[in-house]
């Protein structure tokens, strides 16, 4: 045959396919020569037998092309990323691609034949009977589309996204034809993106920027700490936040950490919208590509505004005294642990004064407690303003306050001396009258003091002994002072040691008691004095 082209038009067309043939004939030698009428019926065949050739070679031509494309789509079946099943009216599985095998964990032979039910998890096995009873009873094309749970052959689940089109032939034959994605990984993610919008919805503050530190997102418990709206923080730079000069130290701190280590968490100032600066506790973390580039910087704040009000607050209670504010029994116990350490080193000597109010009861009783307690408030004042600043005024208790001087001379005779002088100024400013609301008030104090050099004595017994001669002073009339006397401490040792002895003799029946008759002159016995031994 000629190797000349066939008209592109593949379609066939009897009439183009004459008229070509008619042409190509007309071009021979043969077609040249005149011709008798007994000819025409030789022309005639030469014609539609060139006009034959001519309809094979557009056949053969389709037939390559349709080959070709039947290859294409034989790949794209057999490879796509996604599995196809066509099932039988029975819900059989007649025909499926490679993916389905590698999804069910089935090999393809096996597929053929299997009910398609069989891998819909128990869950799902009613909705899947539903939706293929309702398009095997609909005749005509349908489509449907659902997600379900499927069951690996291995008795693994996973997610699948079904696009379902129902086909029926004209010979009254019914397909159904699936094509399913495993959706497992995008249900992850949306679960994983769920949960994180909610933990980004949390009471914390969130914040994300890109590698240059301008805001992307934040949360509205950002916008509650920080007084900024999403409109107005997104676009800006994270650095508005942060308090200019006050902290350059930790700044620069936290951005070598997180550029070294990925990961800053600790305390910084920060400012309000409307100025304020506070305390903000900040977690910030660096995102990193696959390259290990960062991208993105996540920030989580909160606000340490309470909390450290709360700290404090917790340390007001634990060390102070809850009506006066002045430094309570462990604090000054602190205290006098550092005085120990400072006057050893200096070798200096320091003193306690141990002040109880006078006959405070009777204030208490006759007024009430809340005239008590102005007195008391008022005491506080004038007792610190009798010392130095680095002196300590405490109230340990009820209407007892204890002083504690430092910096006091070494000389014993000059160290009494000083603690005298301070003595007889809070004397003389307690004696000063009060006034209690409407009630003008006198009251006096008893002290007691005692010195101290070195750490020869507990914080307990230095204590004890300005307590003793606090004691001391109001046995002598009140309002006075009263230096401690060792001499008085064995008295009042020794006495304490009897009592404790007499407590455990009675406890004990070891007292034995005797009779000591009492006569008159004349030996008439009137009585008799009993003894306990």
């Amino acid at each position: 045959m000629s190797d000349e082209k066939l008209p592109q038009d593949r379609t066939y067309d009897p009439k183009k396919i004459r008229r070509a043939a008619e042409e190509r004939y007309a071009r021979t030698s043969a077609a040249s020569a005149i011709r008798p009428a007994s000819e025409e019926l030789v022309y005639e065949l030469r014609v539609q037998q060139i006009e034959l050739e001519m309809q094979h070679e557009q056949l053969r031509q389709a037939q390559e092309a349709l080959e070709i494309s039947r290859d294409r789509f034989v790949d794209l079946y057999e490879f796509a990323p996604n599995a196809y099943f066509t099932l039988t009216r029975d819900g059989l599985i007649a025909e499926s691609n490679l993916k389905a095998s590698t999804m069910l964990g089935v090999e393809r032979k096996n597929l053929r034949q299997r009910r398609f039910a069989r891998f819909v998890a128990d869950q799902d096995q009613d909705r899947w009977y539903r939706l293929f009873q309702t398009m095997r009873e609909n005749p005509g094309e349908q489509t449907h589309e659902t997600d379900m749970v499927l069951v690996r052959n291995d008795g693994s689940t996973f997610g699948a996204h079904l696009d379902c089109l129902c086909k029926t032939a004209a010979d009254e034959s019914w397909t159904l034809r699936i094509a399913l994605v495993d959706i497992s990984r995008l249900k992850q993610a949306e679960d994983e993106l769920r949960i994180a919008a909610i933990a980004f919805e949390s009471r914390e503050g969130m914040m994300i920027t890109d590698a240059q530190g301008v805001i992307l997102k934040v949360n509205q418990a950002f916008s509650n700490i920080t007084g900024f709206s999403a409109e107005e923080a997104i676009g800006r730079n994270f650095c508005m936040l942060q308090s200019e000069c006050k902290q350059p130290e930790t700044c620069t701190a936290m951005w070598k950490n997180v550029n070294a280590t990925g990961f800053w968490s600790g305390e910084i100032w920060t400012t309000r919208k409307n100025g304020e600066d506070f305390a903000e506790q900040l977690t910030l973390s660096a995102v990193k590509n696959d390259e290990g580039v960062v991208t993105n910087f996540v920030a989580a704040i909160n606000d340490n505004t309470l909390k450290r009000a709360a700290a404090e607050e917790i340390k007001r209670l634990a060390f102070y005294d809850y009506l006066t504010h002045l430094p309570n029994r462990r604090l000054l116990l602190d205290r006098i642990n550092q005085a120990f350490a400072v006057t050893a080193r200096k070798h200096q000597r320091g003193a306690l004064l141990f002040v109880d109010l006078d006959n405070f009861k009777d204030l208490n009783d006759n007024f009430g407690h809340d005239i008590g307690d102005l007195l008391l408030l008022q005491v506080a004042q004038r007792l610190v303003s009798c010392v130095r600043e680095e002196d300590t005024v405490a109230r340990i208790g009820g209407d007892e306050f204890v002083i504690m001087l430092e910096d006091l001379s070494p000389d014993i005779l000059v160290c009494a001396t000083q603690v005298e002088v301070i003595g007889e100024k809070i004397l003389a400013a307690l004696n000063q009258p009060y006034q209690l609301g409407t009630h003008e008030y006198h009251n006096s104090p008893s002290i007691g003091a005692t010195l101290f050099s070195n750490h020869t004595e507990s914080r307990e017994d230095l204590l004890k002994q300005a307590d003793i001669a606090m004691y001391q002073a109001k046995k002598t009339g009140r309002n006075t002072l009263r230096f401690f006397d060792p001499q008085m401490q064995a008295i009042i040792t020794e006495r304490m040691a009897m009592e404790t002895d007499l407590r455990q003799a009675l406890t004990r029946n070891q007292f034995v008691l005797h009779y000591q008759l009492q006569a008159t002159h004349d030996g008439r016995i009137v009585g008799a004095e009993a003894l306990i031994r």
